[in-house]
């Protein structure tokens, strides 16, 4: 009997798109160069849509898969401090988010592959980043 032989495969990701303006945070370009997925900040805490442009073109040139980073609407605090507003009002947010991604994905020919909670959102989707569902509205 022949055995089939088993690849275990890693996804290396890692935050990017986190520039905003002329502040720029991170080398994303190089780091595409080390990554299999990038988790692309949406604008509520890092990023502009410039930025996030740039960043799925570079993405999809690398042939690297991208990600909703998604979460408060924190600029000044990075995304890491809790807000407390309403699960609708954060669903809303959630799904902007992710459509102005895709939007911008799009018009590089790329699109969003999956979500991933950012800083102060992250402990309300305890299963994040193990297959399981974030409720949040």
């Amino acid at each position: 009997m022949r055995r089939e032989s088993q690849m275990t495969t890693i996804d290396l990701n890692s935050d990017v798109g986190e520039s905003f303006g002329r502040w720029t945070l991170g080398d994303d370009e190089a780091m595409f160069g080390s990554v299999s997925s990038a988790n692309v900040a949406c604008g509520f805490h890092a990023g502009d849509p410039t930025v996030i442009r740039r960043t799925c073109r570079n993405a999809a040139a690398a042939g690297v898969v991208i990600g909703a980073h998604v979460g408060y609407r924190d600029l000044a605090g990075f995304g890491r401090r809790f807000l407390d507003v309403s699960p609708s009002e954060l669903a809303d947010d959630v799904v902007y988010q992710i459509g102005a991604l895709q939007a911008l994905a799009s018009a590089e020919g790329a699109r969003v592959q999956y979500v991933k909670p950012h800083g102060g959102l992250y402990p309300h989707c305890p299963g994040a980043g193990r297959g399981r569902r974030c409720e949040i509205g």
